[in-house]
């Protein structure tokens, strides 16, 4: 396996967390590919557009987003990144916090990582009131 990827796209997980952390809907957008997809912890299906409209709204913040259990598995122009996540802020006004495993998976073009699909499943919940 290539280290230099598995750090370059560690380092890109760090960075993409971050920034949805800041709020910064052109900042997350960057590390999506264009027809990137979400499947929630709650199993619904979201796309990159809606996602970043409601970061842009202020509907949806966040205040921690953290990873730990990293594992970085990469097939060429492809790779899977699986963690355990914290994520936490607010939706539509009511505070979250969860606990989940998390799903990446990259693709390789034009010499850029971008995600393409991102599935969350929830492993333990504490919800911030």
């Amino acid at each position: 396996m290539n280290s230099s990827f598995v750090d370059e796209l560690i380092r890109l997980e760090k960075d993409w967390a971050q920034a949805i952390v800041q709020n910064d809907a052109e900042a997350i957008g960057r590390f999506m590919a264009d027809d990137w997809t979400i499947v929630g912890s709650d199993g619904n299906v979201s796309d990159k557009a809606t996602f970043l409209r409601l970061v842009k709204s202020g509907t949806l913040t966040h205040d921690v987003m953290e990873a730990d259990d990293i594992k970085v598995r990469v097939y060429g122009d492809t790779a899977v990144i699986t963690a355990r996540g914290v994520s936490g802020g607010n939706y539509c006004g009511h505070a979250f916090r969860e606990v989940e495993r998390v799903s990446d998976v990259y693709v390789r073009q034009d010499g850029q990582w971008r995600c393409v699909l991102t599935h969350l499943s929830r492993i333990g919940q504490n919800r911030g009131d």
